[in-house]
């Protein structure tokens, strides 16, 4: 038995494996839990093995190709044209057996370990975030059921706790002290994203890809490492066209029978990067508007006859090619007149 490509259907503790031959015959059809992976492919000689780009899809890519495998991930949405009839995890497998030998098919990098825990640590931040924001929206509404209306955002929340800790105000005790309970959550989520920050930065720092990108207008080193942990290899996008649309920033289509229809941008791709461009976007947008830089020409240019979010958005979008280009090339980004007439 000579077995040449693997398609792993891999789920917590029982996987599927679906192997062929040369001539693509199915010679190996097994299901196995999870301590049994290793053993049985640590047997085989070195082949091709595709897997699906899900949870744990990346410590298993390490794992085999340290046993001298080739190891390629796949979206799972393109492999699931290559489901025939029912869904089970023998079919999934035999799918991804066949999805990738496919020429056309993409393929996701496998990220390292130190890439993972950066990401980690995004995620982390995030839902902190979020928790920040619930919390002070909480505080907000209860204050204004006692007829005391705090402004928005996070900058007046420190004014807030102040005044809690004095005493001022018409609340009673007892809704004091459950807006003082709120209060000590808000700062002790502060203090968490400060420290996940730091370690961020540290990173950053030590980071040539991260260092490049912060060279763009718009990225900071919050977005500079989220790139560079999830983009391991960017010349996997052929230009920067592709990547800003894997990145859901490019129109969505719905053409047929040669008449283009054109509607908002897909969202497609990776939302938490998506997010991080198009802040970075209303910053430039707002800084351009008191001051000069290579992109203000363009951008209120667009602002003339557009939107204010549609132009955010375009904004995005180059920056996302931009950041394409420093990373495919390895080079500094460099201002050119180029650039603001877009």
């Amino acid at each position: 038995m000579q077995v040449i490509t693997i398609g792993l259907d891999i789920a917590k503790n029982v996987f599927q494996v679906h192997g062929v031959d040369n001539a693509g015959n199915a010679v190996l059809r097994r299901k196995v839990r999870r301590d049994q992976l290793i053993p049985l492919l640590r047997d085989m000689q070195p082949c091709l093995i595709g897997m699906e780009a899900c949870a744990t899809a990346h410590h298993w890519a390490r794992e085999l190709i340290a046993l001298g495998h080739v190891v390629k991930l796949m979206p799972p949405a393109y492999v699931k044209a290559y489901v025939k009839r029912n869904k089970n995890d023998a079919a999934d497998a035999e799918a991804i057996c066949e999805a990738v030998t496919r020429p056309t098919m993409r393929f996701v990098a496998v990220k390292s370990v130190d890439a993972q825990s950066i990401l980690m640590l995004h995620r982390a931040r995030h839902l902190l975030v979020r928790q920040r924001t619930a919390q002070i929206s909480a505080m907000r509404a209860h204050l204004a059921e006692y007829g005391v209306v705090a402004p928005k955002g996070r900058a007046h929340v420190r004014g807030l706790i102040e005044a809690l800790d004095k005493g001022d105000g018409p609340l009673p005790a007892m809704a004091r002290q459950v807006l003082i309970l709120l209060a000590r959550t808000i700062e002790g989520l502060g203090a968490q994203i400060r420290k996940i920050e730091i370690e961020l930065l540290a990173w950053y720092r030590t980071n040539q890809v991260c260092r490049r990108l912060s060279t763009i207008p718009g990225i900071g080193f919050i977005t500079a490492t989220a790139l560079a942990a999830t983009v391991v290899d960017a010349k996997v996008f052929r230009s920067g066209r592709q990547f800003a649309a894997w990145l859901g920033l490019v129109p969505k289509q719905h053409s047929s029978g040669g008449k283009d229809r054109m509607g908002g941008i897909s969202k497609m791709g990776d939302r938490y990067l998506r997010h991080l461009l198009v802040v970075g976007a209303t910053a430039v947008i707002r800084y351009t508007r008191r001051k000069a830089t290579t992109v203000s020409t363009w951008a209120n240019q667009l602002l003339e006859r557009k939107p204010a979010r549609l132009v955010t958005v375009a904004v995005a979008n180059k920056v996302a090619r931009i950041a394409w280009a420093v990373m495919a090339r390895e080079e500094n980004y460099r201002a050119t007149p180029s650039m603001a007439r877009g």
